[in-house]
């Protein structure tokens, strides 16, 4: 551990300050970092002395009070919405100050939204993932009945449902309005298991047009993932960290929220296989091969320090499990750094398939690298095998034979 900081915390916060600075530290804040929000924690504890308030008082709202006072007062430091959320989740954790309160207000909407979440938790097993989509597009769906009458679900019909969609959908992409229509299916179906409608309304739920199959799965060249690799500054714990996670995209085709929740204890080292979770709360085993092996015992050699057992860490404080947008930021800043057009990490798995493809590979055997649940998904890699697909060309009319 390194030095202590230097600075003195006083009042009702005063007995918490040691326990908040080995905190930090464990956290992988920098000496200077651990000693500005020590000062934080200090300017906190006098202000709460000042207001003749307990550490247990420190709620959501005391802080946005000791927030808009150091404003008043003219500060530059510590003056947004978000500055005290550091040490509001220290004492939390602790039990020394109240979790926030849940949302009140909302009535027979957030009463059903609560139950909707409770089912899906309880009843489907949904990742936490999963339901941060289905409850704010079941709060849209609900929100636009609201009325004198409450929501008016007795009255609720399949006309209804196709209004809904035909006003929002436009107004989303194609992957965002797939999320809202498998949304809004989940919700009508526990709708109909609750008794609240009388016709099962999720099967008027429309599909969205998939577009998938009119263009070519883009994989990159070879040449260009050389770029992209080199790019990494293996020298840096960031760099090995970055380099392990594009190899795992584009040798084995795992998606971004895969390679995010690889565990240590998932990598076989004797087997030379690794772990996969996948959707769906599938998963598999693959062999690893020998550079993405290589990759991974160089980036473990200088992995941070951290009671987290997931693989893969943020370099930064605060030092923890990194997730999907971490994995998508390291193959953008790849791209900037090779000077390419910025792709995202599925076009790595693109990249596997293809590659996987012009080795010789079979469908089937692309299908259980990339753990397609069904052939017909691996099949869209079949218009990129450019020689099986000559031999099938019939002759342009008029043209040499």
């Amino acid at each position: 551990m390194g030095r202590r900081a230097a600075v003195r915390v006083s009042g009702p916060l005063g007995p918490y300050a040691e326990g908040f600075e080995s905190w930090l530290r464990a956290r992988g804040y920098s000496q200077s970092a651990v000693g500005e929000r020590l000062s934080q924690f200090g300017q906190l504890g006098r202000w709460l002395e000042r207001e003749g308030l307990t550490a247990g008082e420190l709620t959501p709202a005391r802080a946005a009070e000791f927030v808009k006072a150091r404003r008043e007062a003219g500060y530059a430091t510590w003056v947004a919405a978000q500055s005290p959320s550091l040490p509001l989740g220290y004492l939390r954790g602790l039990g020394a100050v109240p979790l926030p309160s849940a949302t009140v207000g909302g009535g027979p909407l957030e009463e059903l939204l609560d139950g909707y979440c409770r089912y899906l938790v309880v009843e489907r097993g949904l990742s936490e993932r999963t339901r941060r989509c289905y409850v704010p597009a079941a709060r849209v769906f609900l929100a636009g009945r609201q009325g004198q009458g409450g929501l008016a679900l007795d009255r609720l019909c399949a006309a209804d449902v196709s209004l809904f969609l035909a006003a929002e959908c436009p107004r989303r992409s194609v992957s965002s309005a797939r999320d809202l229509v498998c949304a809004l299916r989940s919700l009508l179906g526990y709708l109909h298991l609750e008794g609240l409608i009388a016709t099962p309304l999720r099967w008027a739920v429309p599909g969205v047009a998939d577009t998938r199959d009119r263009s070519l799965p883009r994989g990159l060249e070879p040449a260009v993932v050389r770029r992209l690799l080199a790019s990494c500054d293996r020298r840096r714990t960031v760099g090995r960290r970055d380099h392990a996670i594009l190899l795992l995209l584009v040798r084995l085709g795992l998606r971004a929220g895969e390679v995010a929740a690889v565990r240590l204890e998932d990598v076989d080292w004797r087997r030379g296989e690794i772990l996969v979770r996948g959707k769906g709360s599938r998963q598999d085993r693959l062999t690893l091969p020998v550079d993405v092996g290589e990759a991974l015992v160089s980036y473990l050699r200088r992995r941070p320090r951290s009671d987290s057992r997931a693989l893969f860490l943020s370099v930064v404080a605060p030092r923890g499990e990194i997730n999907r947008h971490t994995v998508a930021w390291a193959v953008r800043a790849a791209c900037t750094r090779a000077g390419l057009p910025r792709v995202g990490p599925h076009r790595l798995r693109h990249t596997a398939a293809t590659e996987m493809l012009r080795a010789g590979a079979s469908l089937p055997e692309i299908a259980e690298v990339l753990r397609h649940r069904e052939l017909q998904t691996t099949a869209l890699y079949a218009k990129v095998d450019r020689d099986a697909l000559r031999e099938l060309a019939r002759p342009w009319p008029g043209g040499a034979s």
